[in-house]
C-alpha cells in the first residue's frame, strides 16, 4: 500500500504513460466521425500589399472539393476587436483570417479548401491563382529602430522596466572597469512534434464539438463563443492530449478559426491541420538588439547597469516581453537603467516561447557579466557572490525564498569548478580547446486563480478535474499525487481529468504557474472532500474518531487513522455508508495569497557548462552541463528532472544552432522545415546533470512549489556562450553562435 507520506516528492512515473506508448492517448487530430471532411489553408506569399484576384475555380471544378472560402465569400462573424481578444492577447487589433484584401505579413492564410480527403484539399488549394498588388514591406527591425516604442499596456504579465535608480550614466562613466556591449538573438520558431490542428465536429443539434491543439481549452472556447456569436452550450472544447507547445498554443491559432467557420457554413465535421512550413505563419520568439553597460569598481562590484532592449512587433498588435527587469532583480546595484521598446515590422505578433523575455535578457547580462570577470579578473563565479541582491532593488521587496547561494556551491562542487584554468584557451585536450562557463538564471514563481472539482464515490475512488492542460509537463501525474495524499488514496484509485472546456475554471498552462495555481485547488478541493467525510466518521456507530478533531487523525490507505494510535481508524467507505451518501462532491477555488503581494517570489538556478571546440574546423560540442535548481518543493523529482533536461537541451539550441532566417527582399522567413531549422539531436546532446537543491517556501502557495517549467532554459545560453569564449578567446554576441562566427 502507498501511504501519502510517500506520494510527494517521489519520483513517480507518469499515470498518462501507458496510454502513451501504447498509443491509446489521442491527440488534436486523431478523433475521427463519420463524414469528417479536411481543410487545406493557402498562405500568401507576399508580405505585404493585397489581393487584386483570385481565381478558386479550377480548385472547385475537381470532384469531392466541397468549398473554397476566401475574403470574398466569408461569413460574417463578431465586429468589435473586443471579441477576438483571447486570454493571452497583447495590446492591439487580433487578428482575423480572410477578413479582407489586404497582406499584412508573408504566409497569412488567405483561403481555406475543404473537400473529402486531406490530398485533395492540398491539391486543389495548389491550383488557386492569385494576383496581388504588392507595397514595399519594412521586416528589418535594425531599420525600423527609428519607429521604436515603449510597449502599449494590455498583455497579461507584462511589467514595464522600473523607473531608474541613482544615476547610471554617471556612474558608468566614472567607473574603474566598464564594459559596454551589444548583444543579438534572433527570431526562433515554436517546433513541437504535434502541429497546430482544430477537429471541430458538426453534431445533429447544430452544437460543435471541438477538439484544439491548444494550451488551455477555455481560451479557446471564449474565442470561439465570442466571435461566432454562439451561446455557451452551443461549443466544447477539448485538448486530452498536447503534442508539445511551450507558448505556441498559448493563444488559439488561425487553423480554429477557419475550421470553426466551415463546419458551421458547411453543416459538415471539418478537421484544419496546419503543415510543418505553415507552423511558421504565426507567432515566434521575438527578435532582440540587447545593450548592456555595466560599470564596476577594481574588485568587481557593480557601480552601475544600464541594459537596453529593441525588439519587433507586428503592425496589428503590441506584443512586449519581460526582457529588462531581471537585470535590476539579480545582482546588487545601487545604479540602474532599464529599457525596453519594440518596433513594428510586417510579421505576425510574437507569441511566449519558453521562458520568454527572461531567456533574452538573462543571456544578454550573464555574458556581459563575464566580459566583466574578466576585464576585473575575478573568477565568474566569485563575480556572481560578490554582487550577490539579498533583496529585490526594482520593487524594494524582500525575496519569499532564495537559495541561489546553495545553486552557486553544490553547483559548483559538483561541476568540479575549482578545478577551472582561469585563462582563455588554457585547456584543452588534443586539438580540442575546453571551455568552462557559468550563468544564473531566474524565473517568476507565480500563482493565478483557479477552480478545481473532486467526486469521492462508495468504491473509493476519487475523480478530480480542472480544465487545465498537460503539454508534456506531467500535470496528470502530479495533480494525481496531490489529490491522493490529501486523501490517502493510492495512486490506483484516483483520476485526474483536464482538456475540457466544461470542467472547472483554469487559467492557460503557462508561465510555470500550473502546479501552483491549480495544484492548489486541487489540495483545497480535497481538503473540503477530507472535512465532509471526517464528520461522516465521527458519526460511525461506536466510532474510535467521534472525540477527535481534523488536526489529530491522518488519512492513509483509504481510511481516517488516529494519529496517536493508526489501529483505530474509520475507512472512507464505511463512513460514506454510514452517512448513506453514493459520492462526497465538492468544488473549491485555489486563490493567491494577499500576503504573496509583500515579496518577490521567484525560481533561481546556476548553469555550468563544459564546450570543446575543434581549434581548426570551430565545431563545438556541449559535453557536459550542471544545472543546480532552487524550485521550492520539488512534488515529483522525475517529472521535474525531465523538464529540466528538456530546457537545457532548448538551451542548447539556443546558443548554438536554433535560427529562422529572414530573406529581407521577400519578407519571408526561408528555413520553415525542420530541414533546415536546426535543432539539437541526440548528437548534440551529452551529459546533463540536474541538482535540487533544498528550498522551503510556505509564501508562493500552499504546496511550497515553484514552478520548474521555464527556469531549466534560462542561463543555458549564456553558460554555453562563457564557456566557448573561455575556450577560443573569442566573443561571439550574436546567437546563434554558429562556425563561421567562430572562424
Amino acid at each position: 500500500m502507498t501511504t501519502p507520506s510517500s506520494l510527494l516528492g517521489q519520483p513517480i512515473s507518469r499515470v498518462d504513460g501507458p496510454l502513451k506508448v501504447t498509443g491509446q492517448a489521442k491527440y488534436a487530430g486523431e478523433f475521427n466521425v463519420p463524414g469528417l471532411t479536411y481543410g487545406h489553408v493557402l498562405s500568401s506569399t507576399i508580405a505585404r500589399g493585397h489581393i487584386k484576384k483570385i481565381d478558386t475555380s479550377a480548385a472547385l471544378a475537381l470532384p469531392g472539393v466541397l468549398h473554397v472560402f476566401t475574403h470574398e465569400n466569408r461569413p460574417g462573424t463578431a465586429w468589435f476587436d473586443r471579441n477576438y481578444k483571447d486570454e493571452d492577447a497583447p495590446a492591439g487589433s487580433p487578428f482575423r483570417p480572410l477578413d479582407g484584401a489586404d497582406i499584412v505579413y508573408s504566409g497569412q492564410p488567405i483561403a481555406l479548401v475543404v473537400a473529402e480527403t486531406f490530398e485533395l484539399a492540398r491539391h486543389a488549394a495548389s491550383l488557386i491563382r492569385v494576383e496581388y498588388k504588392t507595397k514595399e514591406h519594412e521586416t528589418d527591425l535594425a531599420e525600423q529602430r527609428h519607429k521604436a516604442h515603449s510597449p502599449a499596456p494590455g498583455k497579461g504579465g507584462y511589467e514595464p522596466p522600473p523607473k531608474p535608480r541613482g544615476n547610471p550614466d554617471k556612474a558608468f562613466k566614472s567607473a574603474p572597469i566598464q564594459v559596454d556591449a551589444e548583444y543579438s538573438t534572433p527570431v526562433e520558431h515554436h517546433n513541437p512534434m504535434e502541429t497546430h490542428v482544430s477537429t471541430v465536429v458538426y453534431e445533429d443539434d447544430g452544437t460543435l464539438s471541438i477538439y484544439d491543439k491548444i494550451q488551455g481549452v477555455q481560451n479557446s472556447y471564449d474565442y470561439v463563443s465570442r466571435v461566432f456569436k454562439l451561446d455557451k452550450e452551443q461549443v466544447r472544447v477539448r485538448s486530452p492530449f498536447v503534442g508539445g507547445a511551450f507558448g505556441s498554443g498559448l493563444r488559439p491559432q488561425y487553423q480554429l478559426f477557419l475550421a470553426v467557420m466551415a463546419a458551421r457554413e458547411l453543416k459538415r465535421s471539418v478537421r484544419v491541420t496546419l503543415t510543418r512550413q505553415q507552423m511558421f505563419t504565426f507567432g515566434h520568439r521575438p527578435e532582440t538588439h540587447q545593450h548592456v553597460a555595466l560599470g564596476a569598481a577594481p574588485d568587481g562590484t557593480l557601480l552601475s547597469v544600464i541594459h537596453e532592449t529593441l525588439s519587433e512587433t507586428s503592425r496589428f498588435e503590441d506584443y512586449c516581453e519581460v526582457v529588462v527587469n531581471w537585470s535590476g532583480l539579480l545582482y546588487q546595484c545601487d545604479n540602474v537603467r532599464l529599457d525596453y521598446k519594440v518596433a513594428p515590422v510586417d510579421q505576425y505578433t510574437p507569441i511566449d516561447m519558453r521562458a520568454p523575455g527572461a531567456v533574452l535578457g538573462v543571456y544578454a547580462l550573464e555574458c556581459a557579466m563575464d566580459e566583466l570577470a574578466y576585464k576585473a579578473g575575478v573568477d565568474p563565479l566569485e563575480l556572481r557572490f560578490k554582487n550577490y541582491a539579498e533583496r529585490d532593488q526594482n520593487q524594494d521587496k524582500p525575496f519569499s525564498s532564495k537559495e541561489l547561494k546553495a545553486c552557486y556551491y553544490q553547483g559548483a562542487e559538483r561541476f568540479g569548478w575549482g578545478k577551472r584554468s582561469p585563462a582563455p584557451r588554457s585547456m584543452r585536450e588534443g586539438k580540442q580547446l575546453i571551455g568552462w562557463g557559468v550563468a544564473t538564471g531566474i524565473w517568476e514563481a507565480m500563482q493565478q486563480q483557479a477552480a478545481a472539482k473532486a467526486v469521492l464515490s462508495i468504491d473509493g475512488t476519487l475523480t478530480v478535474s480542472s480544465a487545465t492542460a498537460d503539454i508534456g509537463t506531467g500535470t496528470y501525474t502530479v495533480m494525481t499525487q496531490i489529490a491522493a495524499e490529501t486523501l490517502g488514496l493510492p495512486l490506483d484509485k484516483v483520476t485526474f481529468k483536464l482538456g475540457d472546456s466544461s470542467l472547472p475554471k483554469s487559467p492557460i498552462e503557462g508561465g510555470s504557474w500550473t502546479v501552483s495555481s491549480v495544484g492548489t485547488a486541487v489540495k483545497e478541493v480535497c481538503e473540503k472532500v477530507r472535512e465532509q467525510v471526517f464528520a461522516f466518521a465521527r458519526k460511525v456507530h461506536h466510532s474510535p474518531l467521534a472525540k477527535a478533531e481534523l488536526d489529530e487523525v491522518t488519512f492513509s490507505g483509504g481510511h481516517i487513522r488516529l494519529k496517536s494510535d493508526a489501529s483505530r481508524a474509520v475507512s472512507l467507505t464505511e463512513a460514506m455508508r454510514h452517512a448513506g451518501v453514493l459520492h462526497v462532491e465538492e468544488q473549491a477555488m485555489g486563490l493567491p495569497n494577499p500576503k504573496q503581494m509583500q515579496y518577490t517570489r521567484a525560481s533561481h538556478s546556476a548553469v555550468f557548462a563544459e564546450v570543446k571546440v575543434d581549434e581548426e574546423l570551430g565545431v563545438v560540442k556541449v559535453t557536459r552541463v550542471v544545472s543546480a535548481i532552487a524550485g521550492g518543493r520539488v512534488l515529483n523529482p522525475k517529472t521535474a528532472r525531465s523538464q529540466i533536461i528538456g530546457g537545457i537541451v532548448w538551451g542548447i539550441g539556443m546558443a548554438l544552432e536554433e535560427e529562422t532566417l529572414l530573406d529581407q527582399k521577400l519578407g519571408r522567413f526561408m528555413n520553415h522545415d525542420l530541414a533546415e531549422y536546426h535543432v539539437p539531436v541526440n548528437a548534440d546532446v551529452h551529459d546533463i546533470d540536474v541538482i535540487f537543491v533544498d528550498e522551503e517556501d510556505t509564501i508562493v502557495n500552499p504546496l511550497g512549489a515553484k514552478g520548474l517549467g521555464e527556469i531549466g532554459i534560462v542561463g543555458v545560453a549564456a553558460a554555453i556562450a562563457n564557456a566557448i569564449f573561455h575556450a577560443t578567446g573569442k566573443r561571439v554576441r550574436d546567437l546563434p553562435i554558429t562556425i563561421d562566427k567562430l572562424l
